[in-house]
């Protein structure tokens, strides 16, 4: 009888344990390389097809874009559930959108698998280099998330120093307790054997998780997984997917 009966108490936890448990929340960010203004590592609809193919696969729940066209989100929003997105275009020293090679603004894109509508804000940064590109940040703000998307200077100082920015912007928002992402293209490494290090433009509470090379997530308040890098063999950058809990 009381090996009956401990055979129905752990069946009963085990039925009751997944209700606690916390879900999984996917960051994927993607440079695609998609202007045709950069033609050594330009694809043309051949990086969307990809691009696709890797969002499905991964299930991301946020996902963060870096040169792109801003045709290009409902040609991947399919994937996301078509849920909401956002895009905000660099600019020219005049204020101008920076142009795809189709005529088609150029710049950063979020979507979200969720069709809830976020608060856009968006803006250059303070510190810019001397190119004909100035760098901007897009993010979009939900009721229990803030998230995030840039594309940072080549330059390592002024990379620095719009990351420093980027963090300092959200940082409130972190301290207060939100649910808090950041995700880009920094071209910035982590312990580099020469010029800045990423990690020097991260502050409490904030964690960065990285592909290895310029592409990086900073999070707050959000417990850490794992992290999957994948090949991409259309763009010069890999897929970075950051995997989170969350209650």
């Amino acid at each position: 009888m009381a090996r009956v009966m401990l055979v129905t108490v752990l069946v009963l936890v085990g039925l009751a344990s997944p209700a606690s448990a916390a879900q999984e929340f996917r960051v994927l960010q993607l440079n695609l390389c998609h202007s045709g203004v950069n033609t050594s590592c330009y694809n043309g609809a051949a990086t969307l097809q990809e691009a696709d193919s890797v969002i499905t696969a991964e299930q991301p729940h946020v996902l963060s874009l870096n040169e792109i066209c801003a045709n290009d989100l409902s040609r991947l929003a399919p994937a996301m559930g078509n849920g909401f997105s956002t895009f905000a275009p660099a600019r020219r020293p005049d204020g101008t959108p920076v142009r795809c090679t189709n005529g088609d603004e150029y710049g950063n894109g979020l979507i979200f698998r969720s069709p809830a509508t976020g608060t856009v804000f968006t803006g250059q940064y303070a510190t810019q280099d001397g190119g004909n590109e100035r760098r901007v940040y897009v993010c979009a703000e939900f009721a229990d998330l803030v998230a995030c998307s840039t594309h940072l200077s080549t330059t390592g100082d002024v990379a620095m120093s719009q990351c420093k920015e980027a963090i300092a912007l959200l940082r409130g928002r972190a301290v207060a307790g939100r649910p808090t992402v950041l995700a880009g293209d920094f071209n910035l490494k982590y312990a580099p054997w020469f010029g800045p290090d990423v990690q020097d433009c991260n502050s409490s509470p904030f964690y960065r998780k990285g592909d290895g090379s310029v592409q990086h997530v900073f999070a707050a308040n959000l417990q850490y997984v794992r992290t999957e890098v994948t090949r991409m063999t259309t763009t010069d950058h890999p897929a970075l997917q950051v995997v989170y809990s969350r209650p």
